[in-house]
């Protein structure tokens, strides 16, 4: 039977990308989207597979043998780490100042651990401190947990002074969906045991898998477990046998997102670390002083704001919903809207991977002009 469907959803609309992720993909990466399909065990598959966790070892900054693309988005990679780094009675710190950070106490809470929740108000950075304290006020934690890179509000976390933690027992798991590839990040020099991104941010690939690193100490944790993982899709022992020398089966790799990650990676590591890093940089301090220039208020913390992911509420009297809406429907330009304290009131606008260009200001500046007028 045919379906009909709205006019507005059978159109391939080339919309313009700058909301929380998805962001644009590269053109590289649609093209490597098309290639043939093969098995997954298909030797030719192996080696891209292979050669796009050495990409992921260069982009973490790591030498983690345990480095790989997980079947699915960033929440995959969320509980990747969460279900393999904890058991039931485990004790987890855990950083709160958005809505990942709580997102990180509900999948903990779910692992059957004790949540120790360090929490700061929404738009202000973590204090590293604060959580050291509390490790130090629970010495047996199993993991400190902390976002790089806060989605909902656009802030960004000091993740480098929690490096001491090398020195204790507890391992260091952050989450870097929003920041890899965005901004300087380094698992190896910071201390970084377990870290998970998605590939719909910085990496210029559509949704689909999560880049993941474990540590050695983080590997040896999942081996000397007295319980299996609660998940057996996630179970990073099982994943590391198929992806590891053993080739053992464990489930089908989705074969054209590791083709288009094998691709962003590609593009990322043409371009340089550093110099994207500058490119996110530099267009996301122009967003924000054109945004302010026209009333809108940033609300992440000076000093710690993400040039990747600006979070902003309108001027008094503006309709956000509304709009969003014009900018969506007249102009093809997608923001996203806010989430938790900031919902209804605020947008957060991603200038992310290959939609990190002044192109995309000056689209999104003229279109806004043209509203408000």
């Amino acid at each position: 039977m045919q379906r009909d469907f709205p006019d507005n959803a059978s159109r391939h609309q080339q919309r313009l990308l700058l909301g929380p992720g998805p962001s644009n993909p590269y053109p590289e990466v649609m093209e490597a989207m098309v290639r043939p399909v093969v098995g997954h065990l298909d030797p030719a598959f192996l080696a891209v597979l292979d050669e796009t966790s050495e990409r992921l070892r260069r982009a973490f900054r790591t030498c983690n043998a345990l480095t790989l693309p997980v079947s699915g988005t960033g929440s995959a990679g969320m509980e990747a780490c969460f279900v393999n780094l904890l058991e039931p009675g485990d004790t987890a710190v855990i950083g709160a100042n958005g809505v990942f950070g709580a997102r990180m106490c509900e999948v903990a809470r779910r692992c059957g651990a004790e949540v120790v929740r360090v929490e700061e108000d929404w738009g202000r950075p973590l204090d590293p401190a604060a959580l050291l304290e509390a490790q130090r006020a629970h010495p047996g934690a199993r993991i400190v947990a902390t976002v790089h890179a806060e989605t909902s509000t656009g802030v960004r976390n000091d993740i480098e002074p929690l490096s001491v933690l090398q020195e204790t027992d507890t391992l260091l798991l952050v989450d870097a969906v929003t920041s890899l590839g965005g901004i300087p990040l380094d698992v190896d020099a910071w201390g970084i045991d377990a870290c998970y991104s998605g590939t719909q941010k910085c990496l210029g690939v559509p949704p689909g898998l999560a880049p993941l690193t474990f540590s050695e100490r983080a590997v040896e944790r999942v081996s000397s477990r007295d319980t299996p993982p609660q998940s057996w899709y996630l179970d990073m022992g099982l994943i590391g046998s198929y992806v590891g020398a053993e080739r053992r089966y464990h489930h089908t790799a989705p074969i054209s997102m590791v083709y288009a990650l094998h691709a962003g990676l590609g593009v990322l590591l043409e371009e340089g670390l550093e110099v994207s890093w500058e490119r996110h940089a530099s267009v996301g301090a122009e967003l924000h002083a054109a945004l302010s220039d026209r009333g809108f208020t940033l609300l992440a913390q000076d000093g710690n704001r993400l040039p990747q992911l600006t979070s902003v509420s309108l001027p008094d009297g503006l309709d956000e919903a509304g709009l969003r809406r014009r900018l969506l429907h007249d102009f093809d330009i997608e923001v996203g809207a806010g989430l938790g304290d900031f919902a209804g009131r605020a947008w957060r606008i991603g200038l992310m991977g290959h939609s990190a260009r002044r192109s995309s200001i000056v689209a999104l500046l003229g279109a806004l002009d043209a509203l408000l007028s």
